[in-house]
């Protein structure tokens, strides 16, 4: 009989009497901080491109927890995270035998599981949370949250009303150039706060069209997941090339299919949105207008929007302003100067663009004193993530079951925010909003577009809550 390592150290301490006694030797990985009960297991779930470069290596230089199982639609990408993640604990001379999963739902049955992380594409990143804080699990996800306005509401009502930790892939709001940015915007430096203008990239068009056979590794009716079905092909998941170093390194074509993702309005979109919302002290509202124009491709099997602009009205007055034009970054404009804050030449994956010249400097303002003044006591000061580490944040807020970086109702915001633009750009007009009732004011079309239908067994429409 296979027992877990928490079974082993309840039936080795305990005799027959019901008395606790201990083995004549006891490892100090047993009972020392090393041990197994100390730990934080994590489940992850989606082994792919963002899991590899940015979520896995996040959370396995944790010292509080352990990757004990990994799970992906793709058995070998499960192989290979495997290997990988047992490879990456044998450096710190940590042994350990990862479980693998095809079906993250066998996964969260496992009472030994603490925590998952999502890595998944869009379409599935509120599914398995919703589930996972049904099965009582604490929550990481990458953004954006949701495909849907009224699907990331399911999700920010569940994780409050489990009480589950929760963090999502806002990792800007770990780094310390945006927090002060943020600090300084609302603690008044440069004045009455009146416009934001957020600068993001373009996906391309194109995308082969041909129909090939499923492989073998892949489940792809279930990776399809909530979404209709549709003819295989590669262009339309992920590389299935030969190559360890090349599976991982391309911009899967997911990406730029409507179907499980919009497009950079919510890949980069919920980075700076969510930034933009901090600064504006607008976290936990959205827009009270909205308008939009996009090309939007017309052949291939690629069409997630191309050049864009939008603008949203907030009740405070201030104007949000999104633009392929414009620097990769937020610009908060106020009646005394500005702000400018990215990521300067930080790259989180290998086809993150990366601004050059003066505008890759991360933090810059109108005027130096702006930034090189110290804030004050009274100043406004915001969550500081220790050592500025998104994913120890949330270890740590699961140890003290303290809020995260990011909250389930701040990451559904900052997403229905950039889903309101998106809906702006295909309807081509000026939209009114209610942030309150989320829904649009007397328009049955926009109405239409907060929500889709889901195939069924999937999706949190098809979830049975407890």
């Amino acid at each position: 009989m296979k027992q877990s390592r928490r079974e082993f150290l309840k039936t080795s301490m305990i005799g027959a009497a019901g008395a606790f006694v201990f083995p004549s030797i006891i490892p100090s990985r047993v009972l020392g901080a090393d041990a197994p009960s100390k730990k934080i297991n994590i489940l992850q779930i989606g082994c792919g491109r963002i899991g590899r470069s940015m979520d896995m290596p996040g959370i396995l230089k944790q010292d509080a927890a352990r990757m004990i199982a990994v799970c992906d639609l793709d058995s070998i990408r499960v192989a290979d995270a495997k290997k990988y993640v047992e490879e990456t604990y044998a450096k710190k001379n940590i042994e350990i035998a990862v479980k693998t999963y095809g079906d993250y739902r066998e996964a969260l049955q496992n009472p030994d599981i603490d925590a998952i992380a999502v890595s998944t594409p869009d379409h599935w990143h509120s599914q398995p949370v919703v589930e996972a804080v049904l099965a009582g699990k604490d929550i990481y996800v990458q953004k954006p949250l949701s495909m849907t306005i009224t699907e990331g509401r399911v999700v920010s009502d569940i994780v409050r009303a489990k009480s589950r930790i929760f963090q999502i892939g806002s990792q800007q709001r770990s780094g310390a150039q945006f927090r002060l940015a943020c600090e300084l915007v609302r603690s008044g430096r440069i004045g009455k706060l009146h416009t934001v203008k957020i600068g993001l990239p373009t996906d391309p068009s194109g995308g082969k069209t041909d129909e090939i056979p499923v492989p073998p590794n892949l489940n792809y009716d279930m990776w399809l997941g909530q979404t209709p079905v549709a003819p295989y092909n590669e262009d339309r998941v992920h590389s299935q090339n030969k190559d360890p170093k090349k599976r991982y390194g391309d911009r899967p074509g997911w990406l730029r299919i409507e179907s499980y993702c919009l497009g950079m309005i919510t890949g980069w979109g919920s980075h700076h949105v969510d930034i933009a919302h901090w600064g504006m002290d607008t976290e936990l509202t959205g827009p009270i207008f909205i308008e939009g124009k996009a090309e939007f491709p017309t052949t291939g099997l690629w069409n997630v929007h191309g050049p864009y602009h939008i603008e949203a009205k907030y009740a405070n007055g201030v104007t949000m302003i999104i633009d392929h034009k414009l620097t990769n970054g937020i610009r908060f404009e106020g009646s005394d100067g500005w702000i400018f804050v990215t990521r300067g030449a930080e790259k989180v994956t290998a086809s993150d663009p990366v601004p050059k010249g003066k505008a890759a400097k991360s933090l810059q303002a109108s005027k130096e004193d702006i930034i090189r003044t110290p804030l004050g006591a009274t100043d406004i000061h915001l969550h500081e993530s220790p050592k500025g580490d998104h994913h120890l944040d949330w270890i740590t807020s699961i140890q003290t079951r303290k809020p995260a970086a990011t909250s389930p109702e701040q990451a559904h915001r900052s997403c229905s925010a950039c889903s309101l633009g998106w809906i702006a750009m295909k309807l081509g007009r000026k939209l009114a909003w209610n942030p309150e009732k989320e829904e649009f004011v007397n328009d049955d079309a926009a109405n239409a577009l907060r929500s889709r239908t889901q195939r069924k067994p999937y999706g949190v429409d098809n979830i049975k809550k407890a």
